[in-house]
Order: structure tokens, then C-alpha cells, then sequence
């Protein structure tokens, strides 16, 4: 059995739910956030039945890990990352530089295998840690069955989405002032996040959606024309993936991961980060080019099937598994 404790609320979460989904004896333990608030209440989730393999992400992983079982570890993020600590708040300013810091290197150094969900992401946790130890990029990946491109009736209004959790750190804030550039037949849609904070302040060019289940954002993506994502800071994208699979063009942020997915003049544009005049410049030519915006969606249809199947990270990640046992059993 391969024990996968996790948090609710994010990304990653999403991950491992869809790779318990793929993979006999795989067991998410989930649990809410502020658990972390007292890690010791972690550690009884591994569960009585000591496992074969412990696969977590690396903030509370040594309250996971047990003698004799291998532990890997997946950064989907480095929230220890000092780029984006002026975002935070004092008391997680302080959080992260001391204790979740020290819990994140004992956890690197007591892994098995630590892998990551980007490039970016396993490059900054090795400059920043200091570590020698190698970490695997395995990219995470989406069901492109699910994922897909529809035939769209043609309409006045141009919609765009931004879909995530409504932090800063993902760039929300930026959006009232993006919209007040846009063209007049230009919509911003945005979701409440899987954190569910209810709304940002009324914008009549802004739309609340609401919480949306991660089940049903296939019908979301494929209801709208362009996703915009003013992110500061992303270790992978899921969501951007999620989009591009569904044939939508990016508008987002040339930073970090992102440009590992979002080609640029190919499947969208990338824009400097915090320009609020080159996204909505750029937004505002796809929503004026239509041929374009379907160019860019089969680029990133395409993309998404050679790179971000679903199958193909699972696939990564039963050889990682596999790997480890026998590694572990010699």
C-alpha cells in the first residue's frame, strides 16, 4: 500500500486524488489545513497498517514518515521561495523563514526520492535548500478525455476566466484593473476558488461564478474563450493545462513554471509580470481575432496530448514507485 497524506484546498491534492484513482493501493489520507496549525496531529494519519510507501509533499512530511518505510516526496510548490514573501503576511513571513523551513529540509534529507511537478520548481528548491540531492521533474498531468475542446456558437460577448484560489499570490488582485482596459465586449469570469472565499469587491465587468467542483470545470473552461492567469508565482499550473487541453488560449505571467507550459505567439502570449496594460492589450487582440484564438487552442490541444496526459504521469510515477520497492527490498 502507498500512503499519500495530503492536505485539502489546493492543487496538489487534486494530483494525488487522480493518481488514487489510477493506482491499486493508493490511499490519499486527506485532511483540512488547519491541522498544520499543531503538526503533532499529523501524525496519526498514516494509519496503524504501516505502509509500503509514504508519498507527501515536503512541509509536514517528517510528521508522515515512519522508520522502515520509504518516504518520497513532490514539491508542488515552494512557498519557502523569498520572491513572494512581500505578499504574505508578517505572520507567515515569520512561518515560513523558521519552522515550515526546517521542516522542509528535514524532509529532503530524510527521502528516498524527492521529485518535483516542473523544472522551475526542482531548480529553486535546489539553490534555495542548498541540497545536492537530485530531484525528479515529473509534470503533472490532466485527462485530456475529460479536458477537451467543444464546438462553440458564436457570441457578442468575449469571456475570459480566471479560475483559482482568490490570493494575491496568484496575481487576483490585478483583475479589476485589467478589466478597466478591456474592450466593451469583454467579461472577466472568475471562480471562488477550492478555498471558497466568497468574492472579490463588485466590478461590472467581472463576474463571480462561485465555488465550482473540480468535476465540473471541464464544462467551465469549455464555456469560455481565453483563460488569464496574473499569477506571481506557480509550481506547476494545473489549471493553465486544464484550459490549454480544452482548447482555450493563456494569457499569464512569464514567470516561474509557466512558460514550460504556455508556449509564447504559439498557444497564448506571456506578459511581464504585474503589467496590467500588456495583459489587457493582449486580451484584447484575441478577443478581436477569433482565427487566432482557434490556432492557439489546437497548439495547445496538441500540446497537452504529447506532454500533460494524465496517463503519462501516472505512468512516471508507478515506475518511481516500483523503483523505490525494489531499491528499498535489496
Amino acid at each position: 500500500m502507498i500512503s499519500s497524506p495530503i492536505a485539502r484546498g489546493n492543487g496538489a491534492y487534486i494530483v494525488h486524488k487522480n493518481i488514487e484513482q489510477a493506482i491499486k493501493d493508493y490511499q490519499v489520507k486527506s485532511y483540512h489545513s488547519y491541522r498544520t496549525l499543531f503538526p503533532p496531529s499529523l501524525w496519526p494519519l498514516v494509519g496503524k497498517i504501516q505502509p509500503d510507501i509514504i508519498h507527501t509533499t515536503p512541509d509536514y512530511a517528517s510528521f508522515h514518515n515512519r522508520k522502515n518505510v520509504p518516504l518520497v516526496l513532490t514539491f508542488h510548490g515552494y512557498v519557502l521561495d523569498a520572491a513572494f514573501h512581500k505578499h504574505c503576511s508578517t505572520l507567515q513571513k515569520i512561518h515560513y523563514k523558521t519552522d515550515l523551513r526546517w521542516f522542509t529540509k528535514k524532509a529532503v534529507k530524510a527521502a528516498n526520492v524527492v521529485t518535483a511537478v516542473s523544472q522551475f520548481t526542482a531548480n529553486l528548491v535546489q539553490s534555495d535548500l542548498g541540497t545536492k540531492q537530485s530531484i525528479e521533474v515529473i509534470y503533472n498531468g490532466i485527462d485530456e478525455q475529460k479536458f477537451k475542446p467543444i464546438r462553440k456558437s458564436k457570441k457578442a460577448e468575449f469571456r475570459v476566466l480566471y479560475s483559482g484560489n482568490l490570493s494575491k499570490l496568484k496575481g487576483v488582485n490585478l483583475l479589476p484593473m485589467i478589466a478597466d482596459k478591456l474592450n466593451s465586449n469583454i467579461k472577466i469570469l472568475y471562480t471562488s476558488g477550492l478555498r471558497r472565499r466568497m468574492s472579490l469587491a463588485y466590478h461590472p465587468r467581472m463576474e463571480n461564478i462561485g465555488h465550482i467542483a473540480h468535476k465540473d470545470m471541464a464544462e467551465v473552461y469549455q464555456s469560455v474563450d481565453l483563460l488569464v492567469s496574473p499569477t506571481i508565482r506557480e509550481g506547476f499550473g494545473l489549471g493553465i493545462v486544464e484550459a490549454m487541453a480544452c482548447g482555450l488560449p493563456i494569457v499569464a505571467t512569464d514567470s516561474s513554471s509557466i512558460p514550460e507550459l504556455v508556449s509564447h505567439n504559439e498557444g497564448g502570449y506571456l506578459c511581464d509580470l504585474g503589467k496590467i496594460e500588456q495583459f489587457a492589450d493582449r486580451i484584447n487582440e484575441l478577443a478581436e481575432s477569433p482565427v487566432l484564438c482557434e490556432s492557439m487552442g489546437e497548439y495547445n490541444r496538441n500540446k497537452v496530448e504529447k506532454q500533460f496526459t494524465s496517463d503519462r504521469m501516472i505512468n512516471e510515477y508507478k515506475a518511481l514507485f516500483e523503483r523505490v520497492l525494489t531499491t528499498w527490498s535489496r
